[in-house]
């Protein structure tokens, strides 16, 4: 079997391990009789309302909103569409209906929220004295910052009256949450912003990211931050009282199961981490070297090896080419290995779609910058551009897939032979 279909087929069981519908019910209670009212947001959030939808006998009711074209049937649940990874009046007209929804039940009532990647550009609802614009210019900067996403939420959770547990505290229903996470740690409190988890971050550690990473907010915004921003319920306080939260996926989850079906071909699985950050041409050269150190014998692991690693890197823009920080860690990655025999790799966003363009991601091994060569592009200067994707599409080295239902961020798998 080739290398490039071993690689697919791995990450195509990350994807399985990672099925929503299947990993929610695992975790619903036994008892399926009482009523629910159901929120939520993501790109895995219609897949969990649809087997929730199939599995609860009692009543159930409710909307969860995912991005445009990610959406399929939820029986009982209605699913909203809105704009992603930039917010729209559609996002905010979801939220402010889940505000309501809420609002009106009481204490004796229960709701599940729907958690899963995506969801803090899903679910826009700006403080007072803001508006949908502003909201929408913030998360522009954000993305063309560089910044991590625990830095990027604690700022939009300082700019809303939904994210950082505002959300379950709209009304005095038990909340269950149920989460799907994208996020480097597994934090559920920021995985979509959190709107039904509070956690401990205030406008001050905000402030603090916008200095570390330096941020150039939105003029409106800034004032608003050194204003004091909007205070959010913090962890502790009553109206979270008998709320559960369950992390139902995740990308440690998904490679482990990776790494079973490495098994199964002949290989030695290493998981590098679940949790790897910073810049993805940078991530993409040290990724590099440790493949060149195991393919030359004198590395950690024996060959054949397989090292697998998850998280979610950062692409700061430097020029004005398209791709994704899966395809530009991975033109990173093949300048790295250019001319070596035995290397090959994937690199890919679980839910389908890296950055712009339609692509989950690309494959490439140690020929793959000869070949972008031959086709009249340089391929250092496409990476310098931020311009992966026609770096790879030139030599049909795209991964594409469309949206997978879910979200457990980046998958990297690297072959040695």
């Amino acid at each position: 079997m080739q290398d490039h279909v071993i690689l697919r087929e791995l990450f195509d069981t990350a994807l399985k391990a990672a099925d929503p519908g299947s990993a929610l019910l695992r975790h619903l209670p036994q008892q399926r009789h009482a009523g629910v009212t159901v929120i939520g947001a993501g790109k895995a959030a219609p897949a969990m309302a649809r087997a929730l939808s199939d599995n609860w006998q009692g009543r159930l009711d409710g909307m969860v909103v995912t991005p445009y074209g990610a959406a399929c049937a939820a029986g009982r649940v209605r699913v909203v569409e809105a704009r992603h990874p930039l917010p729209d009046a559609n996002g905010l007209a979801a939220a402010e209906q889940m505000v309501r929804m809420l609002a009106g039940l009481t204490a004796q009532d229960l709701v599940f929220a729907l958690i899963s990647g995506g969801g803090s550009a899903l679910l826009p609802y700006p403080a007072e004295g803001l508006t949908l614009e502003d909201e929408i210019a913030l998360n522009a900067a954000l993305l063309n910052s560089g910044a991590p996403i625990k830095a990027m939420n604690a700022i939009r959770k300082q700019v809303s009256q939904i994210k950082g547990g505002r959300l379950a505290a709209s009304g005095p229903a038990r909340v269950i949450t149920y989460i799907v996470s994208d996020v480097p740690g597994d934090d559920p409190a920021q995985v979509a912003s959190g709107p039904t988890l509070p956690d401990e971050t205030g406008v001050s550690e905000a402030l603090e990211y916008v200095s570390r990473y330096r941020i150039q907010l939105p003029e409106k915004i800034d004032a608003f931050l050194r204003r004091g921003g909007c205070p959010s319920p913090l962890p502790g306080e009553s109206v979270f009282a008998g709320n559960e939260t369950h992390v139902i996926a995740s990308a440690a989850q998904s490679l482990a199961a990776a790494a079973g079906r490495g098994h199964e071909f002949g290989l030695n699985p290493v998981i590098l981490s679940d949790a790897i950050e910073g810049e993805a041409c940078e991530v993409g050269k040290v990724m590099a070297a440790l493949a060149k150190s195991v393919a030359s014998g004198s590395g950690f692991v024996q060959k054949p090896a397989l090292l697998l690693s998850g998280g979610e890197t950062t692409v700061t823009m430097r020029g004005g080419g398209k791709g994704g920080r899966n395809s530009e860690f991975l033109l990173s990655f093949a300048l790295g290995i250019e001319g070596i025999d035995g290397i090959s790799a994937l690199a890919a966003d679980t839910d389908g779609i890296d950055g712009a363009g339609g692509h989950a991601g690309a494959l490439a091994d140690g020929g793959t910058c000869a070949r972008i060569a031959n086709t009249g592009k340089d391929p250092a200067a496409l990476l310098n551009d931020n311009n992966s994707l026609t770096a790879f599409d030139a030599v049909d080295g795209l991964l594409i897939t469309g949206p997978t239902g879910t979200n457990v961020n980046d998958f990297r798998a690297v072959l040695i032979r």
